[in-house]
């Protein structure tokens, strides 16, 4: 069992996929940090200095010790706006390579050089056809 593990966990494809979890973990952060910081602000300024995170409904005002009951619908937007971003970065991404693929695929391939038998053939039908 443990020989078998050992064949999955460290297969090549289960390391690049791991590393590929980390790199979009923090590409995720990234762009979270793009939308919170950069894009957001200024469309909160345009749309009257709304605040998207702060959009909510109370359900139910706060009693006591009670906190009260929201519908936080603008984080549901920053949410949104993240995974807009995102999607569009992996559309280009991906957009890219298969670009770069389909023009390593039309690049024809060389000729392969003739076997020394096709060699040998060739030279005699050309010394035939000097006689």
């Amino acid at each position: 069992m443990w020989k078998e593990f050992k064949e999955f966990a460290f297969k090549g494809n289960m390391i690049d996929m791991a590393v590929g979890i980390v790199i979009g973990a923090a590409f995720g952060k990234v762009i979270s940090s793009l939308v919170n910081d950069i894009i957001m602000p200024p469309i909160g300024v345009l749309l009257g200095g709304v605040n998207f995170t702060d959009l909510a409904i109370t359900l139910k005002a706060a009693s006591g010790d009670n906190p009260a009951v929201l519908w936080r619908y603008g984080n549901f937007i920053q949410t949104l706006v993240d995974f807009l971003i995102v999607a569009l970065a992996i559309f280009f991404v991906v957009k890219a390579i298969n670009s770069f693929q389909r023009q390593k695929e039309e690049e024809p391939a060389p000729p392969p050089a003739p076997s020394p038998e096709v060699q040998l053939l060739e030279e005699i039908r050309d010394l035939l056809k000097q006689k």
